[in-house]
């Protein structure tokens, strides 16, 4: 599924369950060492899609780490990023040279929990919202509104290393031919500092098997 939402240079491995037998690097496996089953669960299948989308990219097996607010550190020259939900896990990776940063989400294709909506959604937004849901009811738009922020924010945050709030993005979706996917737009509300660094975003969504995913990838500058 991923790989409909990204560009052929981001490589992609994903899982609908949790494969027996992985075994992690002992540092990653330490990570999770008292963690209740289900965080075990998805940090292992989660790194383990990691690990094969980076070895289809022909980089030596390594461990990823998290930095101190959890972001996936990656080995030199690489980015990527890491999702996982209730029923799927995904991982995404690219050479710099190529991308400068990408940033994936999955979520259940379901309404989000009462109150959530009003808590990551500008007023416009949810507007839209509103409006895309009595419009097209097959795809849980609350729910691609909330993944298209958090896929902003894995976008962002490995770049800017600073906090991006939910309010301080605006999201627009756009919808295509095929009615269970499409592209979005995302403006960053307050001023980029890093002249590298767009101040609107773009992004892709697929709503199929239950689920709803967003993609970005950002590429270099020039």
């Amino acid at each position: 599924m991923l790989a409909r939402i990204v560009p052929e240079d981001v490589v992609c491995r994903e899982s609908l369950g949790d494969p027996d037998g992985v075994v992690l690097h002992p540092d990653e496996q330490a990570l999770i060492a008292r963690s209740v089953p289900a965080r075990r669960r998805e940090f292992t299948t989660g790194r383990h899609c990691a690990h094969r989308a980076l070895a289809a990219l022909g980089q030596p097996a390594a461990s990823i780490l998290p930095d101190p607010k959890g972001s996936p550190e990656w080995p030199a020259a690489v980015v990527g990023s890491i999702t996982h939900c209730d029923g799927y896990r995904g991982a995404a990776v690219a050479r710099t040279a190529r991308v400068r940063s990408v940033g994936i989400d999955a979520t259940p294709g379901e309404p989000l929990p009462d109150g959530v909506l009003e808590a990551v959604a500008l007023p416009a937004e949810r507007r839209r919202v509103a409006e895309l849901l009595a419009r097209w009811p097959a795809v849980r738009w609350d729910r691609a509104l909330f993944s298209a922020k958090e896929s902003i924010y894995k976008t962002w945050y490995p770049l800017q290393r600073a906090p991006l709030g939910f309010e301080e993005a605006d999201v627009i979706f756009h919808r295509s031919p095929d009615p269970a996917t499409g592209t979005f737009s995302a403006r960053i509300l307050p001023p980029v500092r890093d002249r590298g660094f767009p101040q609107e975003l773009t992004g892709r969504w697929l709503a199929r098997d239950g689920l709803v995913l967003t993609a970005i990838t950002l590429r270099p500058a020039g």
